[in-house]
């Protein structure tokens, strides 16, 4: 029988690796991700799991191991944050490109500088187009069950790509909420053991990852760019079958009280259940609103995105990063583009807040909505706007 016990994000994320008998963990601690791999280096040195804990002596050399237990065949699990995944950043590029399902949750932190541990979506966006999957946590609860559908989805032998499972740095890593943990039993019926068609092998000599001169790079980086959008049948898939086996079901764009709603506010991660608590407030005052929940990032679910909004007249999107000199923010703007050939289309207001870590109220979401409801009526000369600026919202003109 499944328990309901109290678990930070970082630790209910450890106890999904554990569950699945991940074989090979290497990680270099970074704030706010430490405590996951104190916690895995805890249960491997305690015996509660069989595998392989690799001490490493940076980040770059953590996602490097990783590359050579998942190429011959091994369950392979690392973690990061902020900082530690740009210095990962070129070995993120080879970890898709190898096809290689390692699973890595990623606690987001602002990049730096100025020097921030706290939580935005800086580190997330920075690497949107490493041809990983991508998905984004709500609460501790999506931490374990993300975790653990990651490795089942990755590791199909239709997808074979690595998987980054996002939640908030501290907000999610740092604070205890009640999980629920599935029987061992449960989880063995969910996760099959991995086997890597193309693990290496003495014995049978092959290569991986050679030389590519041009008149194969791009046929290469073709093939890669399908074997990801088509990986979405099997994401679906993988969130039916873990709604099957554990009763929490989960959908690429999830809708919160949409149905007939004139305005819809899009959120991603934690501050999506404070945007909720604005959207009931508005609702019981009579208006017209609702929420879109963006779960899935990489491959973006571009269907799901256009029937959530097919019916809306203005779509206020909140992002948690800046896209330096671009247009809106980076949610904002892949938003846009999804909706710019649909005849009948929401305008699209942008919105960025919750920097480096600040806070974002429910009454400032009731300020996005209000005010994104009026940019979308009278016309703005900014192409989005600020919240939070010393208690200000400023508007950044184009």
């Amino acid at each position: 029988m499944s328990k309901r016990v109290g678990l930070e994000a970082s630790f209910a994320a450890a106890e999904a690796a554990r569950m699945a008998n991940v074989d090979v963990i290497a990680a270099y601690p970074i704030t706010p991700q430490t405590h996951i791999p104190e916690r895995l280096a805890e249960m491997v040195a305690n015996g509660e799991l069989e595998a392989a804990y690799i001490p490493v002596e940076s980040e770059h050399s953590a996602l490097s191991a990783c590359l050579g237990s998942a190429a011959v065949g091994a369950r392979t699990f690392t973690a990061t944050a902020g900082q530690g995944l740009e210095l990962m950043h070129e070995v993120v590029y080879v970890a898709s490109s190898m096809r290689y399902p390692i699973v890595m949750t990623v606690c987001n932190r602002a990049l730096s500088a100025p020097l921030s541990v706290w939580g935005d979506h800086s580190d997330a966006m920075a690497v949107r187009d490493t041809g990983w999957i991508q998905v984004f946590c709500q609460n501790n609860q999506e931490a374990f069950d993300m975790t653990l559908w990651a490795f089942r989805v990755g590791e199909d032998s239709r997808v074979l790509l690595p998987v980054m499972v996002h939640f908030d740095g501290f907000s999610l890593s740092h604070v205890t909420e009640p999980v629920i943990l599935p029987e061992q039993e449960e989880v063995d019926r969910f996760l099959p053991k991995f086997q890597y068609a193309f693990a290496l092998n003495p014995d049978k000599p092959m290569t991986h990852g050679a030389f590519g001169p041009p008149d194969i790079y791009s046929e290469t980086k073709v093939a890669q760019e399908v074997a990801l959008r088509k990986s979405k049948g099997v994401i679906l898939q993988g969130w039916q079958e873990f709604g099957d086996v554990f009763g929490r079901y989960y959908d690429p764009v999830e809708s919160y009280k949409i149905e007939g709603a004139k305005l819809l506010l899009l959120t991603m991660g934690s501050f999506s259940e404070t945007a909720k608590a604005a959207i009931d407030t508005k609702k019981d005052s009579g208006e017209s609103v609702g929420l879109i929940n963006l779960r899935l990032w990489r491959p973006f679910p571009f269907e799901e995105l256009r029937q959530a909004v097919k019916d809306a007249e203005t779509l206020v999107v909140f992002d948690r990063c800046i896209s330096f000199g671009g247009p809106v923010g980076p949610v904002c703007s892949e938003v846009r583009s999804a909706l710019y050939n649909e005849k009948k289309r929401p305008a699209v207001v942008s919105f960025i807040g919750g920097l480096g870590g600040r806070d974002v109220s429910v009454k400032d979401f009731e300020y996005v909505i209000d005010r994104g409801r009026e940019v979308a009526q009278k016309g703005s000369k900014e192409l989005f706007e600020m919240v939070g600026i010393r208690g200000q919202v400023t508007g950044i003109r184009g």
